[in-house]
């Protein structure tokens, strides 16, 4: 997930078919005591068994000639082959779709948020301004957020449930790092079997009546460099010897740090963001380049 940094973006044609996937979701409702009584966040599950994945025709020969890491090193190769976790983005990485922009055109607040967002690019704003702002712009309330989830089953990418199927069968943990909102990540996480502890995301707070009341702003994923904080907390409690992470903007490649990750593959499959791509360590445009290096 990106689009609060000036660079150049280079959308991938997406079309979309439904998908069925053996993972059974779930329903859950938490509730959080919070200072101001009465606030709950919710994590729920689709219904339906549906996801749906995209079937896309990446630009590459048109839009990555330029660029000299799209075939690895042995040293990332080496990296890739050996880690004992992978960490992915969400937005424009796992699905192809950017949360946020998705519940506020269903809550019919698209077009609002679309040209604040549009706005935010031409500067640098803090991640957490970012997420404030655009909520305020429609306030999904709890029960619009149960009717999203019931009727826009996740939109996957082609590859993907492969490819963490590949990574589990070599004993290699598989986390999901996320600016966008738990509530729309766990059918995510269902699908692919990732469990609940390994997700790192934001929350959506409802009061007891279901009004919206913001969000979590204890969560690291909230704030500007929270997905750093994310991979380094992981990593200092796990103690992974070698940890990849793998999505499509900025705020993923901040994860490659000391303390974080050691590698950072950018995955263009969805959107091409340049400045990013080039300074990746590897450039995939579909996760079978992925799935075919651990072999």
């Amino acid at each position: 997930m990106e689009g609060l940094v000036s660079s150049r973006v280079i959308p991938i044609q997406v079309s979309s078919r439904r998908h069925y996937s053996a993972f059974l979701p779930t329903f859950s409702l938490h509730l959080r005591k919070r200072l101001n009584k009465g606030q709950v966040w919710m994590m729920k599950h689709p219904k339906s068994l549906d996801s749906i994945a995209a079937s896309i025709q990446p630009l590459e020969a048109s839009t990555s000639g330029h660029f000299d890491n799209k075939q690895p090193s042995k040293e990332v190769l080496e990296l890739w082959r050996t880690a004992d976790a992978v960490c992915f983005d969400v937005d424009s990485t796992v699905c192809v779709d950017e949360g946020i922009d998705e519940l506020a055109e269903f809550c019919g607040a698209g077009k609002a948020v679309a040209e604040w967002t549009a706005r935010a690019m031409g500067g640098s704003v803090p991640f957490e301004e970012a997420l404030s702002a655009r909520l305020s712009l429609f306030k999904p309330t709890l029960s619009q957020v149960q009717d999203y989830l019931e009727k826009r089953p996740p939109r996957i990418s082609p590859g993907i449930e492969e490819l963490v199927k590949k990574l589990k069968s070599r004993n290699t943990d598989v986390y999901l790092i996320s600016g966008g909102f738990r509530q729309m990540i766990n059918p995510v996480a269902s699908i692919l079997g990732i469990p609940q502890e390994n997700i790192f995301a934001n929350q959506l707070l409802f009061g007891s009546s279901g009004e919206f009341m913001g969000f979590d702003a204890n969560e690291p994923t909230s704030r500007s460099g929270g997905k750093a904080t994310a991979v380094q907390q992981i990593r200092k409690v796990k103690g992974y010897k070698a940890l990849v992470m793998i999505g499509d903007g900025a705020t993923d490649l901040e994860a490659r740090k000391p303390g974080g990750a050691d590698l950072f593959i950018c995955y263009a499959g969805v959107q091409l963001r340049e400045p990013v791509a080039a300074k990746a360590n590897w450039l995939v445009f579909n996760f079978t380049d992925l799935i075919n290096a651990l072999e």
